[in-house]
């Protein structure tokens, strides 16, 4: 156990990170029997603190319990400890008697051997300030370093890796290089910013809203951080996988879709509504409004402003910027182009063509083509291709999937263009958007059902 003296290094924030030494002096003193002293099992809290009577013939009398749902408890010394690998009795009751603890005076972490252990505290705390990573720095050299962050939706993955990445980025000394020279198509800004910019764009296009997180990531990422023999950071790159696609056409009652749709329609930039032929309202929009579109925890507005900035720290250019924006538009109109049945036929025809027209402008294709390739796509049959007529629920099928494909390659296409700036090697895919290949994608998701 470190001295307070020798946390002094953490400043304010020591506190939020092991008890003080005098609260620790003072527990070795406070009288324990380690042989009645127990934790037992309680139906509301879990485990429960209790004095143990007697032991006999598989009971033990606490209240009056099995023996098998009675713990050892530690000496008060281990209370709040910040290690519980070092902890005499390790087990259920303990450990989470040793969390609740440590969480009620707001010290979220704690190490269990080579684990550390965090409580998600639903409120901004100083932990990730300049004095902790300063205190951290070069505690390892020279050795590969491996973070899983892991657990269920809410409980803080993607918070944990801001702050994983922040410091990564503040100890590589970044923040006195000078700034790149900004040019079209180039990276802006030094790696740090870069890196820490990834999060916001990846975030915008990726995150939504679930029933139990506001800022829910709807796709994995694996992130490496490539430091030089100087220490310096020299490059990084993120691989993303198994985005959700089905939330871009459903939520659920209680959430949302992608973030950038509401960003979009949030009118904070009136040019880019007048450009994708869009309205500020997205119960507009059928495939975004199913269930909640505002969110209290997020302006959507501000929100926008930042994933413009990133765009541009990431190095896009103004015309991939406006393609990127204009896609997700594509998207929107997908949800409100209508078609009907023909008369005494089940083939399906437009209802109308005002929505698929903008569909079609946004996406550099030629409306009729559009919805020729929806009613009577192209399918191959051995080695020849053969026009097949499709019904109402057909080619709405056909839209849900090409909507939910275009949405994924854009998103993987962003991700990709990252890499082809800073010059890591990677396969190239082609996400051109003329006519053939447009056509192409339309008639392959035609046949596949919209909630895959």
């Amino acid at each position: 156990m470190s001295s307070d003296s020798e946390m002094t290094v953490f400043g304010q924030v020591a506190p939020y990170l092991r008890r003080p030494e005098q609260e620790r002096i003072e527990a070795q003193n406070w009288p324990f029997d380690a042989k009645t002293a127990v934790f037992v099992v309680d139906p509301k809290e879990l485990f429960v603190k209790g004095t143990l009577h007697s032991k006999d013939s598989g009971k033990a009398t606490v209240v009056t319990v099995k023996d098998t749902e009675v713990f050892p408890m530690n000496p008060p010394k281990f209370d709040k400890i910040e290690d519980m690998a070092m902890m005499t009795h390790l087990n259920e009751a303990t450990v989470l008697y040793n969390l609740k603890e440590r969480y009620a005076a707001w010290m979220i972490y704690t190490y269990s051997g080579l684990f550390c252990v965090t409580v998600n505290p639903y409120k901004w705390l100083p932990v990730d300030s300049q004095e902790v990573v300063w205190a951290y720095r070069g505690k390892k050299h020279r050795e590969n370093q491996s973070i899983l962050i892991t657990r269920e939706s809410g409980a803080g993955k993607t918070v944990n890796t801001k702050h994983v990445i922040q410091f990564f980025a503040t100890i590589a000394g970044l923040r006195d290089r000078k700034k790149d020279t900004i040019s079209p198509g180039k990276l802006h800004g030094n790696l740090e910013d870069q890196i820490i910019s990834a999060n916001p764009l990846l975030e915008a296009f990726g995150n939504a809203k679930t029933v139990r997180n506001d800022n829910s990531s709807r796709f994995g990422k694996f992130i490496r951080i490539h430091f030089g023999t100087t220490g310096k950071l020299s490059s990084a790159d993120i691989e993303t996988y198994l985005l959700e696609k089905s939330r871009v056409t459903f939520q659920l009652s209680a959430e949302r879709s992608y973030h950038i749709f509401y960003q979009i329609t949030s009118n904070k930039k009136p040019a880019l509504i007048e450009t994708l032929l869009i309205t500020t309202n997205p119960y507009d929009y059928p495939f975004i409004s199913q269930g909640e579109i505002t969110v209290p925890s997020i302006n959507d507005s501000e929100e926008l402003l930042a994933t413009d900035t990133a765009i541009d720290t990431l190095g896009f250019t103004r015309d991939e910027r406006i393609d990127i924006y204009k896609l997700t538009g594509a998207v929107l109109h997908y949800g409100n182009m209508k078609f009907k049945q023909k008369q005494r036929e089940e083939q399906a025809e437009p209802d109308g063509t005002e929505v698929t027209d903008k569909a079609a402008y946004l996406m550099g294709l030629n409306s009729a083509d559009l919805q020729k390739a929806l009613c009577y796509p192209r399918v191959k049959v051995g080695n020849e291709y053969v026009t097949k007529g499709q019904t109402v629920e057909q080619v709405y099928n056909s839209i849900g999937a090409l909507a939910k494909s275009v949405y994924e390659k854009m998103f993987l296409w962003m991700v990709l263009q990252e890499y082809k700036k800073e010059g890591i090697e990677w396969e190239f895919i082609d996400f051109g958007m003329d006519l053939a290949a447009c056509i192409d994608l339309i008639e392959k998701v035609s046949s596949y059902k919209s909630s895959y």
